[in-house]
């Protein structure tokens, strides 16, 4: 989860992970991640220095990812003088969106019972001499 609110609810309530297992593969949070780096870094090898991942781990990555949609995720140029670059794809774009909405729904939806467990999970305070 990102935003900020959710990483203060996130540390009272514990942080759910999602992954989310559909018929041509699974996703989850990190290649979400990668996706969202891609957009903001404007390249995969960028992205996957900044997530420290390798160019091959970040390339295969994607090429999951247009497998499990059936059409491209990101939209690559290749490099050359000017550099190449990458840019998400309308599905891209959407499965980013919808992963997030799914993810948020499922972390308020489970935050009483993440709570519940966070207290019993506590470490037990230890008496000061």
């Amino acid at each position: 989860m990102t935003d900020e609110g959710s990483t203060a609810t996130a540390k009272e309530s514990g942080l759910l992970s999602l992954r989310i297992d559909l018929p041509r593969g699974r996703v989850g949070p990190g290649k979400i991640d990668l996706l969202e780096a891609i957009d903001r870094e404007g390249s995969i090898s960028a992205a996957g220095r900044a997530l420290g991942m390798s160019y091959k781990r970040a390339w295969d990555l994607v090429d999951a990812l247009n497998r499990l949609l059936g059409q491209a995720a990101v939209t690559a140029s290749p490099g050359g003088h000017r550099g190449g670059g990458a840019t998400l794809t309308e599905a891209g774009r959407n499965l980013v969106a919808d992963y997030r909405a799914i993810e948020r729904a499922a972390q308020r939806a489970a935050e009483p019972r993440l709570a519940a467990l966070m207290r019993r999970t506590k470490e037990p305070q230890t008496a000061t001499e």
